[in-house]
């Protein structure tokens, strides 16, 4: 009786514990900081930067050239002019490159995350997945490097290594998993994964900092103590396949805010 009594204590806590979290992100909601990089995305879009002083409004990001709305819950895709599947990030480095002719690659290696034109990629990516808040995810899978993609990116997510002998699925793989009292959503299949790859980029508030799914996948390899991969990379574009396909029809609820 009295296990009985402490499991259903425990329960009980934990699903206050869930209630205060929720709570707290839904006030936290109203004053998101993400609004001041949806106005600094914006404005990036049209500004004429770059050694070919141009602007990004004539970027393809799937639904043709200058077309926002609606691109973001079709990303990651294949695009026919790189011959590859690319994430949002990934492709606003190629206009970046093509159209304003930033050396991306540069910035990339020398920058990492957050600083120079990648904080600029989050900034776009924060404005550019707004325009399409609200929709659903509905990510396409007819083009063979698609499919390979969403296979890869598969083996990826349960791909087990490191001095902790974890996978992505260690935490994501099942229902009802927790840490520190918060929830981990099943990022296989839905409703997890709509509150899991649906919610970002998000504001994190432990750090004061915006994140892109780029950021979140890094971080994520570098808690399992994986080497962690560099910004869009093949590998994080593979698992964003994996899991936006998973989200399919789940509401995107971008730009959230995160703990």
């Amino acid at each position: 009786m009295l296990l009985a009594s402490l499991g259903s204590a425990t329960v009980v806590h934990a699903q206050d514990a869930s209630e205060g979290i929720a709570k707290y992100r839904e006030m936290l909601q109203d004053g998101n900081p993400a609004e001041l990089f949806e106005v600094k995305g914006e404005e990036l879009w049209t500004k004429k930067r770059g050694p070919k002083n141009a602007s990004l409004e004539q970027c393809d990001l799937g639904k043709g050239p200058g077309v926002v709305k609606g691109a973001f819950v079709e990303l990651p895709r294949f695009f026919k002019d790189t011959g590859r599947v690319q994430d949002l990030e990934s492709r606003l480095l190629t206009c970046m490159e093509t159209l304003q002719g930033i050396d991306v690659k540069k910035e990339v290696s020398a920058r990492g995350f957050g600083r120079g034109e990648t904080a600029n990629v989050v900034a776009l990516a924060t404005w550019i997945a707004a325009e399409s808040k609200s929709m659903r995810f509905n990510l396409s899978q007819k083009h063979q490097s698609e499919r390979d993609m969403y296979q890869v990116g598969k083996r990826l997510f349960f791909m087990r290594g490191g001095p902790h002998d974890f996978s992505c699925a260690s935490c994501h793989g099942e229902d009802g998993k927790r840490i520190r009292l918060q929830e981990l959503p099943n990022l296989t299949k839905n409703p997890g994964d709509g509150v899991g790859f649906a919610a970002w980029p998000a504001y994190r508030v432990s750090n004061g900092q915006m994140w892109s799914m780029q950021h979140r996948l890094n971080d994520c390899y570098r808690q399992q103590r994986f080497p962690e991969p560099t910004f869009a990379s093949d590998v994080t574009i593979a698992l964003g396949v994996y899991m936006g396909v998973n989200a399919k029809g789940a509401e995107s609820i971008v730009p959230a805010i995160k703990r």
